[in-house]
Order: structure tokens, then C-alpha cells, then sequence
């Protein structure tokens, strides 16, 4: 019987498994998650899940009897610790060797670290349990300094402002948001957050996280009784170098999304695909790029479709979308979310923790 193995536990991983058994494959799927729980979504994280108004079952992207009725082997808690492509094995944490005959790698992106002075104090936001952890810290604090006025910086902000801390967030450029949205729609985002309490520092560099808070390269001190960093994501690509995969800002891959090695495949905040349009290669982290490049599987047997051009979420010709909690509501953004549009392939996100996973 032919052997998929997806290592993953995020929405790529979940969504590559629903599409194998939507195309026919009817083989051994086995995913591995590192997490202790089922596949997720993380866009959520930082936002309704954080501030306590969504539920932790909405997170997940299919619930234990669909795995059980798809016939989808689950092991979480678990680690992959090396791919063998000769032998076509991977080694889980506990030692047992997996066969396969082809190999999904959905292992998404971490947050980039401070590496200032008392940067082992600071707290991060990827996983549930880090959000359940930041909203236990955010009911507490009194003052919160965020560094970062990026998505997760933002939405955190926002979820500490309507816990009732202080809230000082720290960046370095001119505007929030500004590499995704621009500096017209970066301001806007600023006023906002200006509107609602938030102590936005722009243009200000950090230079150490103190006992007491944050000192920036001006000699400020900002007190803070707790600081997160939220300042962009790198993919998780350690098991894919091991494995001599090709890396060049994530797994390269074709618009099929088979790396170097042709049995593995590579998808998600991770895989920095050929974009057929563009020419070139393009790593996009975001939760539509994570939800629609399954669909298209790589085919481990005759039962399975051949791959077809994996169709990116930017393309030329199309629109890419954000949707953010980053902000409370005001006339001119009519819903409690606020969102975006930005034509062209320019950047945004359905903002969270990096994306997929």
C-alpha cells in the first residue's frame, strides 16, 4: 500500500490530507504534528481566540472523527527528527522509523527573535498555547511594550487594550504596517490605534528588554510588566536542509511543489514556490496560500491525480485581501475588524501567527 506522510500542524498539513482522500488516494496517510493537538488554524490566535470571544474547538481545521472517518493516521505531540529520501523514512521523536513513498513537509515558519539584551524575557505569539499564555499575561499587566507594528503587533495591541493594560508599541519604521499596506494605510491603523489608547512609538529602535521593561537606542525607558515581540516570521526549513533539500528563503520548489528531491513536496509559510506568472519564486504567508495549495496534491499512485500548477494566492492580475482585529471599531470601519484590500500582488495577510503551519 502506497505511503503519504505529511509533517505538519497547521492548515497546509490538514488540508493536503482532506484533498488526497477528495482526490481518491486510498493508501496510508500518516501526519505528524509536533503540537499536542489536532490540526488549526492560526489566524484566530491573535485575534477573537486571544481576546476570549472564540471558542478553542473553532480553531481547529477538522475535528477527531474526521480523521478517524478519512482514515487518517494522527500522531501529535510528536516530532519528526530526520527525512532519510534514500531510504524514503522519516525518524520521529521516539525513535520509530515512518516508510513513505512521498512526503508532504507543511512545517510552516517561527517568529523571528530579538537578539538585544534580555531577550530571553521577551514572549512570542505562533502556537494556541502561546495565545493561551498571552491572555492570561495581558488579564494581569498593568503596562505591555510590543515590538512590532506589524499584524501580530497590532492585533496583540489591541487584545491587551481590551484586557485594560497600558499598551506601548514600539517600531522602528515610519508607520505601521507599512512594507504590507503602504504609508496612506499605515497611518490610518495609527490613528486608530492613537484613537484607542495605544502609545505608538515610530521610528524608535530598541536597544535592551530591561527587569523593569524596555530601554530604545535614545536612552528612553519604557516600563512594561510584560514584552512581546512580534517582528516578522522565518520558515521552519531545519529537517529540510538536513535532508539536502534545496533552501533559498524556504524549501524551493516548483509550481508543482516538489522540491529538489521529486518524492517530497513542500507547501504552506514555508515553501517558496515558482510562481508561473510572475517567473519566479514567491514564499507567501498567508491563510488563503496555505488553504489553496492542497487541493492540487502531489500523486503518490495512479489513484491520485497528477500535480497541476500550483496557483499561488497573488497573482498579476488578482487582489489579496487582509482581515485584521487589529484595530476597535469607528465610524469609518463599520464591523469589529478592520480590513484591506491591495491590488497588484501587493502584500497582505489574514493576519495571525504567521499563517499555516
Amino acid at each position: 500500500m502506497a505511503a503519504f506522510v505529511i509533517v505538519g500542524g497547521g492548515l497546509a498539513a490538514a488540508k493536503a490530507a482532506e484533498a488526497l482522500r477528495e482526490e481518491g488516494f486510498d493508501g496510508e496517510i500518516v501526519l505528524v504534528g509536533r503540537e499536542p493537538h489536532l490540526p488549526y488554524e492560526r489566524p484566530p490566535l491573535s485575534k477573537g481566540y486571544l481576546q476570549g470571544s472564540d471558542e478553542r474547538d473553532k480553531i481547529f481545521v477538522h475535528d477527531a472523527d474526521w480523521y478517524r472517518e478519512h482514515d487518517v493516521d494522527v500522531r501529535t505531540g510528536v516530532s519528526v527528527t530526520a527525512v532519510d529520501p534514500a531510504a524514503h523514512e522519516v525518524t520521529l521523536s521516539g525513535g520509530e522509523r515512518l516508510r513513505y513513498d512521498k512526503l508532504l513537509l507543511a512545517t510552516g515558519a517561527q517568529p523571528r527573535r530579538l537578539t538585544v539584551p534580555g531577550h530571553e524575557r521577551v514572549l512570542y505569539l505562533r502556537t494556541v498555547d502561546d495565545s493561551d499564555r498571552l491572555r492570561g499575561t495581558f488579564s494581569t499587566a498593568r503596562k505591555v511594550a510590543i515590538i512590532g507594528a506589524g499584524w501580530i503587533g497590532l492585533e496583540t495591541a489591541a487584545a491587551a487594550r481590551a484586557a485594560g493594560a497600558e499598551v506601548t508599541v514600539i517600531e522602528q519604521g515610519q508607520q505601521p504596517l507599512l512594507s504590507a499596506l503602504g504609508p496612506e494605510i499605515g497611518a490610518v491603523f495609527a490613528d486608530l490605534h492613537r484613537e484607542h489608547g495605544v502609545d505608538l512609538r515610530l521610528g524608535a529602535r530598541l536597544a535592551e528588554i530591561t527587569e523593569t521593561g524596555v530601554r530604545l537606542a535614545d536612552g528612553t525607558a519604557i516600563d512594561a510588566d510584560a514584552v512581546l515581540a512580534g517582528i516578522g516570521a522565518v520558515p521552519d526549513t531545519e529537517l529540510a536542509a538536513a535532508a539536502g533539500l534545496t533552501i533559498d528563503n524556504g524549501v524551493k520548489v516548483g509550481a508543482d511543489l516538489r522540491t529538489s528531491d521529486p518524492d517530497i513536496y513542500a507547501a504552506g509559510d514555508v515553501a517558496n514556490a515558482h510562481h508561473p506568472r510572475l517567473g519566479h519564486h514567491v514564499r507567501v504567508e498567508h491563510w488563503a496560500n496555505a488553504l489553496n495549495q492542497p487541493p492540487s496534491p502531489p500523486a503518490p499512485c495512479s489513484a491520485v491525480r497528477p500535480p497541476t500548477t500550483n496557483r499561488p494566492t497573488s497573482t498579476p492580475t488578482s487582489t489579496t485581501w487582509a482581515w485584521s482585529t487589529s484595530a476597535m471599531s469607528r465610524p469609518a470601519l463599520p464591523t469589529t475588524s478592520s480590513s484591506a484590500v491591495i491590488s497588484a500582488g501587493g502584500s497582505s495577510s489574514r493576519s495571525g501567527c504567521g499563517t499555516t503551519g
